[in-house]
């Protein structure tokens, strides 16, 4: 493995992520989580996040080819996921939902809400296009971004406000949509 560091490829990486991811559109979720479930440990929620992300860059694609799954398909399915996240955000609709359980730093909040479907295949999609250096510092630029923000999660609430937490999740479902397409069509060569 070669470490190329890129300053403007690790900013594209870290964006694609950071879109993918979307912690900033997920507060009302990880908000309506800790209501539930009466707290969250951010630490434990990132560093289970940073693993899942890392191991699955590493060997998801060996892991897909035991199963005869290739990254094209996978990449595939992951846009179609990425497509209804988009829609969620963008049209505020509820697709997706997942049960509340006593683990909620683990699952769902580290696994599938930071480190889902979409970040995943996102990953194994850009192993092609851009070094692993810039990829692993975007994971940790990420992690780290995903931390702050669990940590403080009261006060981001109160800067964003509604309006802008609504704002951020529009942005963000906007450029996550265009990820959907841009992979759909580099592997069905639409």
């Amino acid at each position: 493995m070669t470490w190329n560091f890129d300053l403007v490829e690790i900013l594209k990486v870290s964006m694609v992520l950071f879109a993918v991811i979307d912690v900033i559109g997920s507060i009302p979720v990880i908000i309506n989580l800790k209501e539930t479930a009466g707290s969250i440990q951010p630490f434990k929620a990132s560093w289970v996040s940073f693993l899942i992300m890392v191991v699955f860059l590493f060997v998801g694609q060996s892991i897909l080819e035991i199963i005869g799954i290739t990254v094209g398909d996978f990449a595939i399915a992951g846009s179609i996921v990425l497509f209804f996240i988009a829609l969620e955000m963008i049209l505020g609709v509820r697709i997706y939902r997942d049960q509340v359980s006593s683990t909620v730093s683990v699952v769902p909040l580290a696994f599938p809400l930071i480190a889902g479907t979409g970040t995943l295949t996102t990953l194994l999609s850009i192993r092609g296009e851009y070094s692993m250096t810039s990829i692993l510092i975007a994971i940790v630029l990420n992690v780290i971004v995903v931390y702050l923000v669990l940590k403080y999660l009261g006060w981001v609430e109160k800067i964003l406000g509604p309006g802008g937490i609504a704002i951020v999740k529009k942005i963000f479902g906007i450029i996550v949509l265009a990820l959907a397409i841009k992979l759909f069509r580099k592997y069905t060569g639409l």
